[in-house]
């Protein structure tokens, strides 16, 4: 056989997640602090770092579609940096900056989908964020040397739909960075290698939080029912919440392609 012929032209196969079902999807929230305020909060309001999961059964490939369950109206997306974890940790570890190489392999582009009007008056940021298909992956695991880890915070994320940019700007703006990360969860539960952490999103999502002169007159006067009931109604004159068609592209990589996770793209479908 010829390398030739030993060739096969990426549109004729299907790209996996390179993080298997196998392994736990964990996740950060508000990690970034334009993402913080675009939730009408204060990042000097919120010095812990917090966590959720995600159902690793919703990890797909970074070219399958995502299908949008038929009772969720309020789809929207997040860009996160993927770490991803290359040793088991039974025990607390406190991982220095210039360490990362002793406890992660490497890094991939996740989209954190999220049905808001599940996850938010709900309260249900696992139920919200895990149906099948909600956690593209990949399309790269980028295997990273020692020095190559240090230029994390160098890292460009984008993401457009339909070709329009809504989230753009670099991973050292994370508020809790990826040793401190590490080394917390670890301190919490075992984690294995080929885990996933996914480190949060930036500004530019969908849902944004209402005016704080309208947050303070809904709680003061409507019900916990009636208050989501009015979130969902605005959430539904939002254009920036994803439909049926709609096409999502990400990218991870530095300014001059020397660490590049490739692209990422994602067709949204109806069930």
């Amino acid at each position: 056989m010829t390398v030739a012929q030993a060739t096969v032209p990426i549109d004729e196969v299907q790209v996996l997640s390179p993080i298997t079902t196998n392994q736990q999807f964990l996740c950060q929230g508000v990690n970034y602090g334009s993402h913080v305020r675009e939730s009408g909060m204060d990042p000097a309001d919120m010095p812990f770092n917090t966590f959720f999961t995600k159902a690793s059964s919703s990890l797909t490939g970074p070219y399958d579609d995502v299908v949008r369950p038929n009772h969720v109206k309020l789809l929207d997306y997040e860009i996160e940096l993927g770490l991803v974890l290359g040793r088991d940790l039974t025990a607390g570890v406190q991982v220095q900056p210039d360490r990362l190489h002793e406890v992660l392999a490497g890094i991939t582009i996740v989209n954190d989908v999220s049905a808001r009007d599940v996850q938010l008056p709900q309260g249900q940021f696992y139920k919200g964020k895990s149906y099948r298909t909600f956690g593209p992956t990949g399309p790269v695991l980028l295997l990273l040397e020692p020095a190559e880890w240090q230029r994390w915070p160098e890292l460009h994320m984008q993401l457009s739909v339909n070709g329009q940019v809504r989230q753009d700007t670099y991973c050292r703006d994370m508020l809790h960075p990826p040793h401190a990360t590490v080394s917390e969860f670890s301190a919490l539960q075992n984690l294995h290698a080929g885990d996933l952490i996914a480190t949060g999103t930036p500004a530019g999502c969908a849902a944004k939080a209402p005016g704080k002169l309208s947050m303070l007159v809904a709680n003061r006067i409507l019900s916990e029912p009636t208050k989501w009931k009015f979130f969902i109604q605005r959430g539904l004159r939002n254009p920036k919440y994803l439909q049926p068609t709609d096409v999502m592209t990400l990218s991870i990589r530095t300014d001059d392609g020397a660490l590049d996770l490739g692209s990422q793209r994602s067709k949204v479908i109806a069930a």
